[in-house]
C-alpha cells in the first residue's frame, strides 16, 4: 500500500485543516470547506483563517450548501497546473471542479503515454471536468470521454479550450457509463487505457442509478473486454466510499488479466508537512 502525495503545484496550496475543515489557496484565492475527515486540531490562528475570501456553509447535514464571499469572487478563474490550465469555480457542492490531489495520477497519465512512441486509445469514465482528458491528450492519446453530466462535460470542454488542446482528439459522450461501455463491447471496441472515477451514488442522464457497491464490479468487468492486445493500464479513483484500497486491489485482482497491481491512498501536504488523505486508487498494469 502506497501514499501518493501530490507536490507539483505552484497555484494550489493546502494551507491548513482541522475542526472539519480545510484552508485552500486555488492560485489567487483563498477558500474554507468542511472535511469531515478533518477531527485534529488546525495548525494555523483563528485570525489566518478568517481572512479566507470564501467559506462554504452547509445547508442541513449534506454536502449542498452555498459559499459565503469575505471578497468579490469572479464566476470563474483560472487555475494552472504545468502545461495543463482549469477554470475553477465555487460549486453548490463544496468543491470547484479541480481535484489537487489527482495532479500525481495526471503525470502517471502522461508518463506512461509518452513512454511507448506508438497511438494510444484512452477511455476515460466518470471524466467529469476533464483533468484526465487533458492529460493523456497532451500526452499524445485519442480519449474517449464519458459522463452523465451536461453541464460537467460543457466544462472539461472549456478546460481544453482553455488549456490551448482543441486541435487534439477527444470524444465526448453524454451518457450513463455502464451502457456506454455495454455498448462498446457489442461494438467490438478496444482500448490501450481505461481510467475511472466512479461516485459512492449517482445518476446518468436518463435517471439510471449507480449504486458503487453493486454496479462498480459488473462496470470492472465489462471495461475488462474493452482491453486491447498491447493494455498499458487501468487506473481507478474512489473518494468517500467505505471501503479501503485493499478493496480496489482485490477486485482489479479479481476481474483484470493477470498483471501487477499498486494501491494505496492519494494525499495533500499542508505547509506544517501534516498530511491528509483525500481518496483512495487502484492501479493495474501488464505483466512485462
Amino acid at each position: 500500500m502506497e501514499l501518493l502525495t501530490a507536490h507539483a503545484w505552484n497555484d494550489y496550496e493546502l494551507l491548513d485543516s482541522g475542526g472539519g475543515m480545510r484552508l485552500e489557496r486555488f492560485g489567487k484565492y483563498t477558500i474554507s470547506r468542511p472535511d469531515p475527515q478533518c477531527i485534529w486540531s488546525k495548525k494555523l490562528s483563528a485570525e489566518v483563517w478568517k481572512k479566507a475570501d470564501a467559506t462554504f456553509q452547509r445547508e442541513g447535514t449534506k454536502d449542498k450548501g452555498n459559499w459565503k464571499c469575505m471578497t468579490p469572487m469572479p464566476d470563474r478563474w483560472e487555475v494552472p497546473y504545468k502545461s495543463l490550465k482549469f477554470w475553477a469555480r465555487l460549486t453548490p457542492f463544496k468543491h470547484t471542479g479541480i481535484f489537487p490531489e489527482q495532479s500525481i495520477q495526471w503525470d502517471y497519465i502522461t508518463d506512461s503515454i509518452e513512454k511507448v512512441k506508438r497511438p494510444v486509445n484512452v477511455l476515460n469514465l466518470f471524466a467529469y471536468t476533464g483533468g484526465a482528458t487533458l492529460a493523456a491528450a497532451s500526452a499524445g492519446a485519442q480519449v474517449t470521454h464519458v459522463d452523465g453530466s451536461k453541464p460537467a462535460i460543457t466544462w472539461a470542454r472549456a478546460n481544453q479550450e482553455l488549456s490551448g488542446l482543441t486541435d487534439k482528439p477527444v470524444r465526448w459522450i453524454l451518457e450513463d457509463v455502464v451502457k456506454f461501455v455495454e455498448r462498446e463491447v457489442r461494438r467490438g471496441k478496444k482500448y490501450d487505457a481505461i481510467i475511472m472515477d466512479p461516485p459512492v451514488y449517482g445518476h446518468g442522464p436518463e435517471g439510471e442509478i449507480w449504486d458503487f457497491s453493486r454496479s462498480f464490479p459488473h462496470l470492472l468487468e465489462t471495461c475488462s473486454k474493452l482491453l486491447s492486445g498491447e493494455p498499458l493500464f487501468v487506473l481507478v479513483n474512489a473518494y468517500a466510499i467505505t471501503s479501503s484500497s485493499i478493496m480496489l486491489r482485490n477486485i482489479l485482482d479479481d476481474l483484470l488479466p493477470d498483471g501487477v497491481i499498486t494501491f494505496g491512498e492519494l494525499t495533500l501536504e499542508e505547509n506544517s508537512k501534516r498530511v491528509l488523505s483525500t481518496g483512495l486508487y487502484a492501479r493495474w498494469t501488464p505483466k512485462i
